[in-house]
């Protein structure tokens, strides 16, 4: 007959050998994409067309402040190709999610709703938003208050874009928002005034102005409320916790380096936006 001590001793060592499977089982699966990375010598990297933070050469290439810190960040990590997935700005982290690429490299923005369905990377940069506006800006505007202040202003947006949040926060109404699917929708919408303001990023503003002719400029100046200013980063699934701080263990001593600093110069980008302290942690529960 077996006593009861043995038997609480069995069911204790039985319950502590389930746990530990438990644990080796969780672990595997958190490294399971990083694992596989480093065997197959790829990774797949999510895109939109939105420069300059991430966007397609005329050969089909990706590129960009985002795509390209990726390339050497894994790299570093000992993934030497990065293969890029083109695709809609609001179809990123749904198509993250479905595993149809293992990184989302588009520039994203920090906020704390998209911290529910992904994980960031500490963030690359920071940065002021801004409006492209027909030349002249012939409607005054300065700032999202100043178009919520036009009674027919009309504000061109980016699908799935957070500048959406930026506007409703300031009181434009849905029915003068028009959410497009790229910046050269955008762009066209102000060039021939089916909208009165595009928004973006300043430095994404800019790179519009310049390439959308004598129709188009860049607002200026352009007052940025303190909760719009951005942090732009790199997002993993949640469960893929090894591949995600091994990203941002290299990222760590990268990011403000003279080589940081000057691999994403051609897209605008310079001291003044590095992100200084802030962590995606602290971002999050913003």
């Amino acid at each position: 007959m077996i006593s009861q001590g043995r038997r609480g001793r069995d069911r204790f060592r039985a319950a502590a050998a389930l746990l530990a499977a438990a644990i080796v089982a969780i672990g595997t699966a958190a490294a399971g994409t990083l694992d596989d990375a480093r065997k197959k010598g790829s990774i797949r990297i999510g895109f939109a067309n939105e420069a300059p933070f991430g966007y397609a050469t005329p050969s089909g290439a990706a590129t960009g402040e985002a795509p390209e810190i990726a390339k050497h960040v894994f790299k570093k990590m000992g993934i030497a190709k990065v293969e890029a997935v083109l695709t809609e700005w609001a179809s990123l982290i749904p198509g993250l999610r479905a595993k149809r690429f293992d990184v989302i490299a588009a520039g994203m923005f920090i906020t704390p709703a998209r911290c529910k369905q992904v994980a960031f990377s500490n963030p690359t940069y920071r940065l002021g938003q801004g409006f492209l506006v027909k030349t002249g800006n012939p409607k005054n505007l300065h700032s999202y208050a100043d178009l919520a202040a036009s009674s027919n202003a009309r504000l061109a947006i980016m699908a799935g874009a957070v500048e959406r949040s930026y506007a409703a926060k300031a009181g434009v109404p849905d029915d003068r928002i028009l959410t497009l699917p790229d910046q050269v929708s955008m762009l066209s919408a102000v060039r021939f005034g089916r909208a009165d303001a595009a928004a973006l990023t300043a430095l994404s503003v800019r790179r519009m102005a310049a390439k959308g002719g004598d129709r188009v400029e860049s607002a200026s100046p352009f007052t940025t409320p303190e909760h719009a200013y951005g942090f732009g980063a790199f997002a993993f699934r949640k469960s893929d916790t090894a591949l995600r701080e091994q990203f941002d263990n290299k990222l760590a001593t990268f990011i403000g380096s003279k080589a940081h600093l000057a691999l994403v110069a051609p897209f605008g980008f310079t001291r003044a936006e590095l992100p200084g302290k802030a962590t995606s942690d602290a971002l999050c529960k913003k």
